[in-house]
């Protein structure tokens, strides 16, 4: 039979580069109750989409092309609900899919095809880091030369997964992309604890360096946190769906689900009379936009600020709220990190932007100061002038100071609405009134109530629409039907869309 024994020995190749690290470290896996990169593919991706690129990649050093089967990174095209994209799986059980000269070239390859077709790029991540002794001394250190490799301007959306002990370049694409979910029990570190604790004489714990809490809850790194694997590559197909497939196209539209417009009837339910009083602002999400439409990113980070991809008549849109549950939704430093990276990924993919304004302005003292809070502010103000997507802001109930125009307020926003339940000014009405008649409350509680009366009369919506602040005073119960409306009067028809995504080159984390 011609060509017998090439086609034997192609074959031979296969079954080597597919059988990863071997069955030993492969059942380890499985009995820690996770994938493998090529398993995690294959749950990801539509079935037999994926075309493999640098499966017969070994390492560039002779003596370990036998033991680096496609080199520790699985690497290719594939498509998720019918549309194409990128991917890099990272091999552990190929020396700790440790990054060397030749799986860099994949990973490179993958990253250019995707961005010059305009796909998206996911990354499953896990790795060591840097591959030794390739990268050792003056000659492994001066053989790279990518002066572009760790550049992002967000031609198309990345979204990755952290699935393990992920340091070095797994760190650094996770912190580079749009969309990152981390599987508890994974650590993500600029170097591994035992470096760590080489270079501080401590001994550190991986979870303390660099597990789900931190980056959930300190650093803001990680927008999402599941358990399992299969969870986390759920998470990256439900954020691709709300995403085009790059920035020159708008997001997919999904049909409205019956009885959408039923909810927002029963908002005053949810919106409590007292101004003192505190709500949960999702609750008023749900409400409003299409049923089972909100994937809310970084819930457990800056939670002063709610921010979510939700869809409203089937339209994707971007929802930046301040939820009054937390704080009484005085914004805080990380709320603003927070707010500020969201209005970056919506004004680079064409997502409208809605912002629900109910707050007492930003949250004051020496520990925000500390946090750099007055940068935080102006950033955000800097973004949200950026933007050219549209922009849509709603006051439920305070807005006061400065915050009220990094919500939308003062022009800041295309269309600005009050509902009736709206107040509006420079700060609340009590500390208001104690400024400006210096009367205490317990000292003379009826010629404070009168002179508070005054104050809070003059916070009305109406009194900014009189002015043309505000370029409208709605029922909250007509909120769907004025963000439809607005939605459809500031449409991007001119450019079918697509914005000029000033914010693209924003740095990629805070």
């Amino acid at each position: 039979m011609p060509f017998e024994n090439n086609q034997a020995e192609h074959l031979q190749r296969i079954r080597k580069a597919q059988a990863m690290g071997g069955p030993e470290k492969l059942d380890l896996l499985h009995r820690e109750g996770r994938l493998n990169a090529r398993e995690r593919v294959t749950y990801l991706v539509d079935a037999e989409t994926f075309h493999e690129t640098g499966l017969f990649a070994t390492s560039i050093r002779p003596e370990m092309r036998d033991k680096t089967p496609a080199d520790g990174k699985v690497a290719g095209f594939a498509q998720i609900n019918g549309r194409p994209i990128g991917l890099i799986a990272n091999d552990f059980t190929v020396l700790g899919a440790s990054s060397s000269a030749v799986n860099s070239k994949k990973v490179h390859h993958v990253k250019e095809i995707a961005t010059r077709k305009g796909m998206p790029l996911v990354f499953l991540g896990e790795s060591t880091g840097a591959r030794m002794p390739d990268v050792m001394g003056a000659a492994g250190m001066g053989q790279s030369q990518n002066p572009t490799q760790y550049r992002r301007t967000r031609e198309s959306p990345w979204a990755s997964a952290v699935l393990g002990f992920a340091f070095g370049s797994a760190a650094w694409y996770a912190c580079m992309s749009d969309f990152t979910v981390m599987r508890k029990g994974s650590v993500m570190a600029v170097s591994s604890p035992r470096l760590v604790a080489m270079a501080t004489k401590e001994r550190i714990d991986p979870e303390e360096l660099g597990g789900w809490r931190l980056h959930s809850q300190v650093t803001g790194l990680v927008d999402m946190v599941v358990d399992t694997d299969e969870e986390a590559l759920d998470a990256i197909k439900a954020f691709l769906s709300y995403l085009p497939s790059h920035q020159n196209e708008i997001p997919p539209k999904h049909p409205v689900p019956a009885n959408a417009d039923q909810a927002v009837g029963g908002i005053l339910d949810i919106l409590p009379e007292n101004r003192q009083q505190v709500y949960d602002v999702r609750k008023i999400i749900q409400a409003v936009v299409d049923p089972g439409s909100v994937f809310e990113l970084k819930s457990r980070y800056g939670r002063t600020i709610v921010t979510a991809l939700a869809r409203i008549d089937g339209r994707v849109v971007g929802i930046v709220a301040n939820n009054p549950l937390v704080k009484g939704g005085a914004i805080d430093a990380n709320g603003a990190a927070k707010a500020t990276e969201f209005l970056v990924l919506c004004d680079s993919f064409n997502m409208p932007i809605i912002l629900f304004q109910d707050q007492p302005g930003f949250l004051v003292g020496l520990e925000a100061e500390r946090q750099g809070m007055p940068g935080k502010v102006i950033n955000w103000m800097n973004a949200l002038s950026l933007c050219t997507v549209p922009k849509i802001a709603v006051i439920l109930r305070k807005s006061y100071g400065q915050a009220f125009l990094n919500m939308g307020g003062g022009g800041n926003a295309d269309e600005l609405a009050a509902w009736w339940s709206a107040e509006i000014s420079f700060m609340d009405p009590v500390a208001a009134t104690v400024i400006v008649t210096g009367l205490i409350p317990a000292q003379d509680p009826q010629r404070f109530d009168q002179a508070f009366q005054s104050v809070q009369k003059e916070t009305s919506p109406y009194e900014s629409a009189a002015v043309y602040g505000v370029q409208d005073v709605i029922d909250p119960r007509d909120t769907r039907d004025y963000l439809k409306t607005m939605l459809n009067v500031h449409d991007l028809r001119l450019t079918d869309g697509v914005g000029q995504h000033y914010l693209s080159a924003w740095p990629t984390s805070f």
